[in-house]
């Protein structure tokens, strides 16, 4: 998950920093004291946006309505009375300050269920959501799906997609298809598999490595879908 930081003063910028680095699915792309200051190439690779509102130049409310395609906000106020327009421009939480890490982490986990429920499945087709823009792919496309940390890599025949998501979720939500996990960081899609030696299969021209507790269902599965 990518982020921004809006704030103008340091002590705050420090606690969302030392929230941010116990939470390791979040990356900073940049702190600012100005929205004026955001490169607009930043702005658009950003999930989330935390923003303060009493800012020099221009107020953190304002500046958000200069933007017309937001990431993901959250308000840090020490003022609640802004909480009525701050939600009026649609911002998914506004944190008081001071607040706790418990309560932070409260925000990111709605920011993380949004970021999910962008990613839909359709018939024999899935929609891919990452870096604000969503790919429409054909399942039978996707090659491979390696595990990173809270991310999914899809591997499809023309293009690689970096998601927020977990293997597991992924094995679940392809299940009906000719997909199966093959190791712990891995999940394969059968039908394009080239060949299969040892403990590798060979697909797509990459070599994935199958593990060892993964073996005996691989194969079985490639018994029960008539592969060999």
């Amino acid at each position: 998950m990518k982020c921004i930081i809006l704030e103008d003063e340091k002590a705050a910028q420090e606690v969302l920093m030392s929230y941010i680095q116990k939470t390791p699915f979040i990356v900073v792309l940049g702190i600012y004291e100005s929205g004026l200051d955001i490169p607009i190439e930043e702005l658009n690779a950003a999930d989330v946006l935390f923003l303060d509102v009493q800012l020099p130049e221009l107020n953190g409310l304002s500046f958000l309505k200069t933007i017309q395609n937001p990431p993901i906000v959250i308000v840090t106020s020490a003022f609640p009375n802004y909480a009525i327009d701050a939600f009026e421009e649609a911002v998914t939480d506004y944190l008081v300050k001071p607040f706790s890490y418990e309560r932070f982490y409260k925000s990111i986990g709605r920011v993380r269920e949004l970021l999910e429920k962008k990613q839909k499945t359709t018939k024999n087709q899935i929609f891919l959501y990452a870096d604000k823009t969503i790919y429409k792919t054909d399942i039978e496309d996707i090659v491979v799906l390696k595990s990173e940390v809270d991310y999914v890599n899809v591997i499809t025949k023309s293009r690689t997609v970096l998601v927020l998501d977990s293997l597991h979720n992924w094995s679940e939500r392809l299940k009906h298809f000719n997909f199966v996990r093959v190791h712990r960081s891995y999940i394969i899609n059968v039908d394009q598999i080239e060949k299969i030696k040892g403990n590798q299969v060979f697909i797509n021209n990459q070599t994935i490595p199958i593990g060892r507790t993964y073996k005996e269902h691989f194969l079985k599965t490639l018994k029960e879908i008539g592969m060999f």
